[in-house]
């Protein structure tokens, strides 16, 4: 059980970025659909449990070192070419995204200004991923409980403040700008574009145990965390969406309606959970290119974080907006790779059994 909840723990800090702690990818992705949102948030939390489960066997089955080995096993030899390019775009790009928000975290709720935020998220991220793979997963996921009280708090207070009716929420969320074009599809992508990007990462994380029921168990407790997540984040800015629009970081400034004091707690959670991810996302993608034992890998590391760096620049919101729903399109390949295999492995089940 140890082993299951230490790769749910790392699994749900790798995908709380700076997007999904900071209610950035949960406003435009379920929130802005108003209480069909809440939907969305069964459909995603169903499918990161299911997804997950099956990455994270796959990577124990394989003992992987690379999400390579476990895309071309499940892709096949052509496919496995387009998955792999994508999951690899996929790793950089996020990296990218997570630096940005550390520098939007640095303006907003510090008065400094981005680039300071930048400099030292990247400086830190790249000194972390020189170390070994088992010590990375451990810093990944002690995070995470904070943030489940915080957003506790947050979201219980929202309701106890909430001062609009049900009918002035559906008209504030259909005048709010939506990474979809529905309820449904934002659910989808969503799912698409993080499982895209930490695919790698969780195959990874799978190979470090030799037992499969407990990577497997692994995966569905990741994914009910981040389902329980995105809905207490989403319960939370709903009943002030009055409030959060061209917010950088929504749950920061519900924070600060709350208490300085709590501000300063989210503001410390969400530089560790966009920590979290691009250690994930950085070391992920340089493992693709070089193995973590190689003393090439940690140059690999640091000129792959300095270009991630560079491109950070670019801004938070436009980054989210823009990126991540490209990402969610291309990354529904990954899913339909992934039930494919599932199906496969469940037809030999049968086969095997028939036979015995």
């Amino acid at each position: 059980m140890k082993n299951s909840l230490q790769i749910a723990s790392a699994f749900i800090g790798l995908i709380i970025g700076a997007g999904f702690a900071s209610g950035q990818e949960i406003l435009q992705f379920f929130t802005s659909f108003g209480w069909l949102g809440i939907a969305g948030t069964v459909v995603a939390t169903l499918l990161f449990g299911f997804l997950a489960m099956n990455l994270a066997q796959l990577g124990c089955r394989l003992q992987t070192k690379s999400h390579k080995e476990v895309v071309y096993h499940i892709c096949g030899k052509y496919l496995g070419v387009v998955v792999d390019f994508i999951i690899t775009f996929f790793l950089f790009g996020v990296t990218v995204v997570m630096m940005a928000g550390s520098g939007a975290i640095f303006e907003q709720q510090f008065g400094l200004p981005g680039s300071v935020g930048n400099i030292i998220m990247a400086a830190l991220v790249i000194a972390t991923v020189c170390l070994n793979v088992h010590r990375v997963i451990s810093i990944i996921g002690i995070v995470t409980p904070f943030l489940l009280v915080a957003v506790i708090i947050i979201t219980t207070y929202s309701f106890f403040t909430m001062d609009m009716s049900m009918s002035e929420l559906k008209q504030i969320s259909q005048a709010e700008s939506a990474a979809a074009s529905n309820w449904a599809l934002g659910a989808f992508l969503y799912v698409s574009y993080n499982l895209a990007a930490g695919a790698a990462m969780l195959t990874v994380m799978g190979g470090t145990v030799k037992d499969e029921k407990a990577a497997g168990m692994g995966g569905i407790l990741g994914g009910l965390g981040l389902g329980l997540l995105i809905l207490l984040i989403n319960l939370g800015m709903l009943v002030k969406l009055d409030q959060l629009q061209g917010i950088d970081m929504p749950t920061l400034f519900l924070a600060n309606e709350i208490s300085p004091i709590l501000a300063g707690f989210m503001s410390i959670i969400l530089l560790g959970m966009i920590f979290n991810t691009a250690v994930g996302m950085l070391y992920a993608f340089s493992a693709r290119f070089v193995s973590p034992s190689q003393p090439k890998f940690k140059v690999t590391a640091i000129g792959s974080g300095i270009l991630a760096f560079i491109a950070s620049f670019v801004g938070f919101i436009q980054l989210v907006g823009t990126v991540y729903p490209v990402m969610g399109y291309l990354g529904f390949t990954i899913i339909a790779a992934i039930v494919v295999a599932w199906i496969r492995m469940q037809k030999n089940k049968n086969n095997h059994s028939i036979q015995a």
